[in-house]
């Protein structure tokens, strides 16, 4: 299986896929009728009849995995990268055209680390 990165901003109405795979991979329709489904009970629950569909935007300019077993380490070092962010400016940041270079090792290396930190932490 492959991780990827889907950023839901229930209040907008908007669903952002992050994928750290090379080439343009869009989202199946799975996984987009299921975050669909929750965006339109959260709108329920809130009383708002929204748009008729969310708008999904795919964010292409995503560091790029360099073989196919380093994506659960992409993607946890996206969303470390966009939480420490301020600005969350992760829409601008990734946008087409600007993709960036794979992580260096030492990035990977550090949320490896940090995952392993918590997992043990945890265990005792």
């Amino acid at each position: 299986r492959h991780w990827v990165l889907l950023i839901v901003r229930a209040k907008r109405e908007t669903v952002y896929f992050l994928d750290p795979l090379p080439g343009n991979r869009v989202v199946d329709e799975e996984g987009k009728n299921i975050v669909n489904s929750a965006i339109k009970i959260y709108n329920s629950h809130i009383a708002r009849s929204g748009r008729k569909a969310p708008i999904w935007k795919t964010l292409p300019g995503t560091p790029k995995q360099p073989s196919s077993v380093e994506c659960g380490y992409y993607v946890i070092r996206f969303m470390r990268d966009i939480i420490m962010d301020p600005s969350l400016a992760f829409e601008k940041k990734y946008a087409k055209g600007k993709e960036e270079a794979p992580y260096p090792q030492e990035a990977i290396d550090e949320v490896r680390n940090e995952w392993a930190e918590f997992v043990c932490l945890h265990m005792e």
